[in-house]
């Protein structure tokens, strides 16, 4: 492995609770050429929060070095709704719904991402065009017995809690879109582990390479226990004024920082490993603190 493939390598997966697979990876950053990266974002919640820019970042990455970021808006698959961590059917959006959120994703992930190496697709591009034929054949490829694995299905069946057939399509639309794409890697959070596999399975049995899986980790919110969730109020919303960002960043606990650091910040390691050792040192965390602060502002006001 050359010296910059394996600095590639090393700020891709930086902060990833799991890459499948790593080596696979590997060859493919060696093969010198644009991969294409896709990551799929059902527009159900327009207003993002630094917990949904984790992925967006990592997203920013990949451009950094050369490669192509499809970000796909799930118009089709969120109008079936996402299952994933829900224990009852999710309300389907109406079209006008998802035309409206996916805009409002546009504008907002615009702020982190570089438009000119991104490529925005809907997946009703080609969904709509598989026709009911297409689909049965597609909702053939698993079992229900498969589909009875996924955690979140697990558990309400179990429970006796209902599961509409509509859901189990939501999986196969969802590694179906890889497949379409040709994607040579996929970005989801780790709540994505079953969906982002069907897509390696799929590719396989059509044929293609199947696409390294790269799963990012949940972001704790401000209380440094739960997931970042707007429902939980313990959020840093990305369009929030910049005096608001600053106060909740400060009100981080120095210890959920260094996680900060690790996910939302685009500093090398070398630089954090030193701030960890000034504050070693007697450096006082809160100055270090200012500095993310500031690093996340820019980002999003354009201003030091």
């Amino acid at each position: 492995m050359t010296p910059q493939v394996a600095e590639a390598l090393a700020e891709i997966t930086r902060g990833a609770d799991e890459v499948l697979i790593e080596s696979e990876l590997a060859e493919k950053l060696e093969q010198g050429k644009p991969l294409i990266i896709k990551a799929g974002f059902d527009p159900t919640a327009p207003d993002l929060h630094l917990g949904h820019t984790v992925l967006i970042n990592k997203l920013r990455v990949f451009q950094d070095y050369g490669h192509k970021v499809i970000f796909l808006i799930g118009d089709f698959t969120g109008m079936i709704g996402d299952p994933t961590g829900k224990n009852v059917t999710r309300k389907p959006l109406t079209r006008e719904d998802v035309l409206a959120n996916a805009e409002t994703y546009k504008e907002q992930v615009f702020k982190i991402l570089d438009p000119a190496k991104t490529e925005i697709r809907f997946n009703s591009e080609w969904m709509n065009n598989l026709g009911a034929d297409g689909m049965i054949k597609l909702a053939a490829r698993q079992t229900v017995a498969r589909m009875l694995e996924r955690d979140d299905f697990k558990k309400r069946y179990q429970a006796n809690q209902s599961i509409a057939i509509h859901e189990f399509l939501y999986p196969l639309v969802q590694g179906w879109d890889s497949v379409e794409l040709k994607a040579d890697v996929e970005m989801g959070g780790t709540d994505q582990r079953f969906n982002l596999l069907m897509g390696r399975e799929l590719q396989k049995e059509e044929g293609q390479r199947p696409q390294t899986v790269i799963m990012m980790p949940l972001l704790e919110g401000l209380d440094g226990v739960q997931k970042m969730s707007k429902s939980l109020n313990n959020y840093i919303g990305i369009t929030e004024p910049a005096n608001e960002m600053f106060g909740k960043v400060m009100s981080v606990s120095d210890e959920l920082m260094w996680r900060y650091f690790e996910l939302l910040s685009f500093r090398p390691l070398e630089q954090i490993e030193d701030f960890k050792q000034q504050v070693a040192n007697g450096e006082n965390p809160r100055n270090i603190k200012v500095l993310l602060a500031k690093e996340i502002i820019a980002r999003f006001h354009n201003e030091e």
